[in-house]
């Protein structure tokens, strides 16, 4: 039985070995996070770049954003040890931003002079917008290069329905705006607000009953007081009579 269960085992270790190796290199690409932005925002966007390799360092990215959908506003985050170059291209149609015209757009940014380590990976922040609101996705190609001179190319747009390419580029999903945050936050305020006004009362109502109530002790103390000296009086008078 022991044996059994040791073969049994065995099995089951083999074979989850094996899942891993065979889903670890699919998992190893160069990938955005967040997946999702929303439709006309803004988002920081972070290229994730993992290193695949088990004997040379990654040392440099490549990220072309799309022509298609050109982002009037990129500005990457400083990354410690990266150097960072933004290129620039003349728009075939200008595009429009806070009422001004924009005639050029980012078209690549590279980070170089880094390493990202064997069994490391290393994110690249970019702030970018606004998004497409005539969109559901943007596809940011990109290309990787290790030491070895090796050059890994993250450009096959993923199809919907269709498996996995091989060497699939990030894509950014967009999506709806339609949350709702600022009327749920409108709404909150005005309960807030309802809820204070309603505390206030509440303190009104119960500081005037507060009062009422010692007015009227005060005044039933008075009255005996009162009676309690006449009665006293008329004792006195008595006695002096007498």
């Amino acid at each position: 039985m022991k044996i059994v269960n040791r073969r049994a085992a065995t099995a089951c270790a083999l074979a989850a070995g094996t899942v891993l190796l065979v889903a670890g290199p699919a998992s190893a690409h160069v990938s955005v996070d967040p997946k999702e932005a929303a439709k006309g925002g803004y988002s920081t966007v972070n290229f994730k770049v993992p290193n695949e390799k088990d004997d040379s360092s990654t040392v440099k990215l490549e990220v072309t954003f799309p022509t298609d959908h050109p982002l009037a506003s990129v500005m990457p985050q400083p990354v410690p040890g990266w150097d960072i170059k933004v290129d620039k291209k003349k728009l075939d149609k200008p595009i429009e931003m806070h009422g001004e015209k924009i005639t050029e757009a980012v078209s690549k940014v590279t980070w170089s002079g880094g390493k990202v380590e064997p069994g490391q990976f290393q994110q690249f922040p970019v702030s970018m917008g606004q998004l497409p609101k005539d969109a559901d996705q943007l596809v940011f190609k990109a290309l990787q290069t290790y030491d070895n001179d090796d050059v890994v190319r993250w450009i096959e747009e993923p199809e919907e329905g269709a498996a996995e390419p091989e060497n699939p580029a990030p894509v950014l999903k967009l999506t709806a705006d339609d949350s709702g945050d600022g009327a749920a936050a409108t709404g909150s305020s005005a309960d807030d607000a309802k809820g204070t006004e309603k505390t206030a009362a509440a303190a009104d109502s119960d500081s005037a009953s507060t009062s009422d109530t010692t007015a009227r002790v005060l005044g039933v103390v008075g009255i005996v007081v009162g009676v309690a000296g006449v009665a006293f009086g008329v004792l006195a008078g008595r006695r002096r009579a007498a």
